[in-house]
Formats: structure tokens, sequence, C-alpha cells
């Protein structure tokens, strides 16, 4: 068996071309477009990669695109000063604050100080909580994307079971939250599960999200099952993700690729998010079409 490769790149570009359509009704109906600002603290070359991206795909949306960039040895109350002008600020609907942060800013303090409602990467507790028990939130990125790939990959997800490798807040526990929500059997596996190869072998899906180059072989998946390797980790070989391609590609019916799989649609689905923003504060309706 040879995997089906699950196209993260085209799936990103349509959901942009959604986004960008759906921004020119915005625009017309509001006479402005919704605004994104993105704070990058201190020089990180991923996070500024990252932060490039982002720009890139905002003004490609037709959104506007505000970028704020502090020093490495800006305070915690500086940042905490931004974040509450962000807040306030009407052109502004979408709030990322790009992590990783440098060691004397608390990222719990800066996360919470975040208004929810512009929290376009879903991490305050407030939009963790509504996703738990269903209210309108927004949803992690990358959980997001995943989503989207696998619904498209899939259809209707009811009653698939589902492994979802990782608990981090940002990823693990969104996405089995998630899976849960479309109604799929899931498990949330980890460093200390019993019979790990055993407990993913089961799964009809199988989310990999712990940042550990290669650690999901073939031998672990069952035949035909659909992976979402969320990892991207760095090694003398170049980029690979936490699902060993070569071996799984043979077992799984569909899987992504790193990179090109989950990648692009972690920024597709923060355009998504900051275009929901803004029409919730115009009281408009495009979510479905999102």
């Amino acid at each position: 068996m040879t995997a089906r490769i699950i196209d993260g790149k085209a799936a990103a570009a349509a959901l942009r071309a959604t986004v960008g359509a759906e921004v020119a009704r915005f625009h017309a109906a509001t006479g402005r477009a919704p605004g994104l600002a993105v704070v990058l603290v201190g020089e990180d070359p991923a996070s500024a990669v990252y932060v490039r991206s982002k720009h890139k795909a905002t003004i490609e949306a037709g959104m506007l695109s505000f970028e704020h960039r502090l020093p490495a040895t800006a305070t915690q109350d500086e940042l905490v000063a931004l974040v509450d002008t962000l807040n306030t600020d009407p052109a502004v609907d979408g709030i990322l604050v790009q992590l990783p942060l440098p060691p004397q800013i608390d990222e719990n303090v800066i996360i919470t100080r975040i208004n929810p409602d512009k929290d376009v990467d879903g991490f305050s507790p407030v939009n963790a909580g509504r996703l738990a028990i269903g209210l309108h939130g927004f949803v992690p990125c990358t959980p997001l994307g995943c989503l989207k790939l696998l619904q498209a990959e899939l259809g209707d997800l009811s009653g698939k079971s589902a492994v979802v490798i990782g608990r981090s807040n940002i990823v693990g526990k969104p996405m089995a939250l998630l899976l849960l929500s479309a109604s799929c059997t899931v498990t949330i596996a980890h460093s200390r599960t019993r019979d790990l190869p055993g407990v993913v072998r089961g799964a009809d899906i199988v989310i990999a999200a712990v940042g550990r180059p290669n650690m999901v072989s073939g031998d672990w998946l069952k035949p035909g099952a659909t992976v979402i390797d969320v990892g991207i980790n760095r090694t003398e070989e170049g980029l690979t993700g936490d699902v060993d391609f070569a071996s799984a590609s043979q077992v799984a019916g569909a899987i992504t690729p790193v990179p090109g799989g989950v990648g692009p649609m972690t920024i597709a689905c923060l355009i998504r998010n900051t275009l929901v923003s803004a029409a919730r504060r115009e009281g408009l309706e495009m979510e479905k079409s999102l």
C-alpha cells in the first residue's frame, strides 16, 4: 500500500482564497479591512520567518497587518502595555504574540492579558474553556487546520477511533476536543502511555504532535489509517516530522508530508480566525463559509 499524500499547501491555498473573497465582502459591508497585529519580542530566527509568512498571508488576503517588534531585553510590563493598547485599538481584530518569549516574560501572563475576543491564536484560558464546553470561541490554528485536512480527506468523522500523541495546550488537548466534537472516539497518548505502539495501532486516525523526529513508524499503524504529522524537527538530514514518512506511507491510507502538510494550514487558519473575529465584532455572519 502506498498512502495518498494529503496536500496541505493546496488545502491552505483554497482556504486562503475563500478568506480573501470573504474579506472583500466584509470590506464592502463595513468600509474597512480586518486587521491582524503580530508582536515579536527578540530576534529568534524561526519566529522571525514565521512572522514574515503571517504578514505575507495577511496582506495577500486583503487584510491589514500591524507588526510590532520589541527587543529581546523588553520587560514584561512593556509587553503588557503594548497588548493593552492593541486590545483597545478598533482597527485590530486579532492579536498574536509570537512564542516563545524571552525568559524574563511569563507567557501565561501575556496570553491571559489578550482580549479573548481578539485572541485569534486561541490560547487564552477563556477560549480553551469555550472549546471545552462547545461555545463559540477561537480554536488554536494548528489543530483547526488538522481537523479541516481530516474532514477534506475523510468526510464525516463520526464514529472513527482517533489517537492524539501529545498533550500540549497548543495542539494535543484542543485537537482531542475538536475530534470529540466531531463524534470521534478519542485517546490522548503521551510519553508515559503504556504500549504506545499498540494504542496507536488501534486508531483510524493518528495525530502525531510530540516533537520527536520519526517517532511513529509504519509498524505502529493500522493499515489504511489516516496520519496527520504535526511535528517539524530540524535534523542533520533536514526537516522531518514526528512520523517516519518512509515506513508509514507504506501502511497508512493517507498521510501529511513534512514540510507541506500541516504548516501551511496553520497560517491559513490564522487569517481565517482574524476574519471571523472581525465579522463577529461587526455583527456579520461569515463563519459558515469558512
